[in-house]
């Protein structure tokens, strides 16, 4: 009978016994639930596509077009399109009126104003670079000068020049939209200052934003 007093009852020895089993299987379990929680986080993110990068805006292609019109005394009219193309401005067109088959200074100038009766309002050839005078990819050059045009035996002259050393609707200070358009009566000889010795205005017109 003395042993009783160092033993527990069964009943609570058995309580005691179950508390610490289901105490650790517990602990256990939060481990293994918290891992695989992990993983599946890991695999879920794994399995998402990424995030969509936004598409470059595309650019826009600047363009511009011009209106000839005749000077005092003379027929000669068109429609001219400006447009940037591989770094420089393309002048595509139709010119109609000149002489037939004769030869034509073509020139950007420096203010677009065509008030005047022999367009002398649009002042000299377009120069952002204050260079002299010359034949556009050869050499020095004005930001205005362009190759002549010839004109058919009908007295209408296709376009189909560029300008360099000029932008087109950014508003620096080589920007040609809102300059003149001058066709000139003779040819440019691209050598004598400042114009090229190309001759009276036929016509006229103002370069504006497409």
């Amino acid at each position: 009978m003395k042993m009783s007093r160092f033993l527990l009852p069964i009943p609570a020895a058995l309580a005691l016994a179950l508390a610490a089993c289901g105490g650790g299987a517990d602990s256990s379990n939060d481990g293994d639930n918290a891992a695989a929680e992990a993983d599946r986080a890991a695999e879920t993110a794994g399995t998402m596509p990424p995030a969509a990068t936004p598409a470059p805006a595309a650019a826009s292609a600047a363009t511009a077009m011009a209106t000839l019109q005749p000077t005092a005394g003379n027929q000669t009219a068109g429609e001219l399109r400006f447009a940037v193309v591989d770094g420089r401005i393309e002048v595509t067109g139709t010119v109609t009126g000149l002489p037939g088959g004769g030869t034509h200074g073509f020139h950007v100038h420096e203010t677009g104003d065509c008030s005047a009766p022999d367009a002398t309002s649009a002042g000299g050839h377009f120069n952002p670079g204050s260079t002299d005078h010359g034949r556009v990819g050869q050499g020095a050059h004005h930001g205005g000068d362009s190759d002549n045009i010839t004109a058919g035996a009908d007295g209408t002259a296709q376009v189909k020049g560029w300008l360099e050393g000029v932008t087109l609707g950014d508003g620096a200070a080589t920007d040609v939209v809102g300059k003149g358009v001058i066709v000139h009566k003779d040819a440019d000889d691209y050598v004598t200052q400042p114009t090229g010795n190309a001759g009276d205005r036929l016509a006229c017109g103002v370069i504006q934003a497409g």
